[in-house]
């Protein structure tokens, strides 16, 4: 029961123990305020109502109280003063809490260092989140790194902040990505002065800033000039700067030097894509969590063929899993995997190229290798080169910048092809369709 019924049930018990005169002067100017930790708060409307109450009513009504619920243990009365200062404090409380709290974020709790798996491709980035997480405001600052998409950074970023917040609650950390602050910036912009302020006291205050997909900043002149100022207070008051991108400083395109320098200036770190036994770890690893019971044939044949990032292996287990158990199997099997990434390439994906895959897309939408990489707007060539970068995207472990290249495009338009191809996915059959059967196509040995 909540308070407001609670306190109607005691009301229904006092009429019958106590007279109609003081019930009618004294219980009836009573109201419910609150019920923490086992006591009732009550209000009145004055401290003489208050002091009345209590001195000829106070066992009846903890009587009735106690009768309605076993976790009320005892009540209180406040007169509209004490109300007032209750509820200030009540206020003072959620706001602290909030500021405790880092940031607005909440960091993944499935994102640690104990369930992030170590091997020769990422160990060495891995011991520096790890030495940052210990011992932040330690002299790597910033720490930038950088790889290919699947391979763990957005994890170790979420590892680094469950480690603070756990270790370090005093501390005040955020992860925001780039795209995130960029929308935060322009929404300050046309705001008042207060939402100036705001955006600049959010993002200033920190003492630990996590910032995600950084190389988005190269399309936002403006908000570059923000994040150089931001990046400044921040570390010239001593506060822990940790950056994540898909390619070093040197390789962001559009991006001002002064910023390329801050990002240099400390720990540059990259993360490769796994070896066999780092890729047999993690799906031994997944199965685990996942209480996934599958032969170490199927572990073994994923992690030899596909190796081009941690998403996608996971998810192709998953995949396996979820067939088996839709036919009642108690164990995964070859013949499960055969069957449901049939779709898929089971061959050696070593002779895939971006080359063969634009091939593909040219014969697949009967369009020219010249107009797919050339500058035609047109949407008999968009859409296909929309597909065609991601594609690229999802079959190979490809830098962005490096795809984007291929186009004579910058990164940024590959990412929005890639973001916009996925979502018509979901709603297009058609689009759904092409993009199969050019994976197909494109990994057919």
């Amino acid at each position: 029961m909540d308070k407001q019924q609670i306190w109607a049930n005691a009301l229904e018990k006092l009429q019958k123990t106590v007279s109609t005169i003081s019930y009618d002067l004294w219980v009836k100017s009573l109201e419910p305020l609150d019920f923490k930790d086992g006591v009732f708060y009550l209000t009145t409307t004055s401290e003489t109502a208050k002091q009345r109450i209590m001195a000829i009513l106070k066992g009846d009504i903890h009587v009735a109280l106690t009768d309605c619920s076993d976790e009320i243990k005892e009540f209180a009365i406040l007169d509209p003063d004490e109300k007032e200062a209750y509820n200030k404090n009540q206020e003072l409380a959620v706001q602290t809490e909030q500021t405790r709290v880092p940031g607005v974020n909440s960091f993944n709790p499935r994102h640690t260092f104990d369930n992030f798996i170590v091997g020769n491709s990422n160990k060495y980035v891995y011991a520096a989140c790890k030495g940052i997480a210990e011992n932040p405001f330690s002299r790597i600052n910033p720490l930038y790194i950088y790889g290919g998409c699947g391979l763990g950074k957005t994890h170790l970023l979420h590892a680094i902040g469950n480690y603070i917040n756990k270790n370090r609650p005093e501390l005040k950390v955020m992860y925001c990505t780039c795209e995130k602050y960029i929308t935060d910036y322009v929404k300050s912009l046309q705001g008042n002065f207060t939402a100036k302020n705001n955006f600049k006291e959010k993002y200033r205050s920190l003492d630990v800033l996590i910032i995600d997909d950084i190389q988005s900043i190269s399309k936002a002149e403006s908000t570059q000039e923000e994040f150089f100022h931001n990046f400044n207070d921040l570390y010239e008051n001593g506060k822990q700067i940790i950056i994540a991108s898909d390619c070093p400083p040197r390789d962001l395109q559009n991006l001002h030097e002064r910023l390329r320098s801050r990002f240099s200036m400390g720990l540059i770190q990259d993360i490769q894509s796994p070896d066999y036994e780092t890729r047999l770890a993690i799906l031994l690893k997944k199965a685990q969590e996942e209480n996934y019971s599958v032969s170490d044939e199927v572990i073994e044949y994923l992690a030899k063929n596909f190796d081009t990032n941690i998403r996608e292996i996971e998810g192709l287990l998953s995949k396996v899993w979820f067939y088996a158990s839709l036919n009642c199997k108690k164990t995964a099997t070859m013949e499960d995997l055969q069957e449901s990434l049939k779709d898929h390439d089971f061959s050696d994906r070593q002779n895939l190229t971006a080359d063969r895959i634009i091939d593909c897309v040219c014969k697949y939408f009967n369009v020219k290798k010249e107009d797919l990489l050339g500058k035609k707007k047109n949407k008999e060539i968009v859409e296909p080169r929309q597909i065609c970068m991601y594609t690229i995207c999802n079959l190979l472990d490809m830098p962005l910048l490096d795809i984007g290249k291929i186009f004579g495009k910058d990164h940024t338009t590959v990412i929005h092809a890639r973001d916009k191809i996925s979502e018509l996915m979901e709603e297009n059959q058609r689009i759904k369709v092409a993009v199969s059967d050019i994976k197909a196509l494109a990994t057919k040995s």
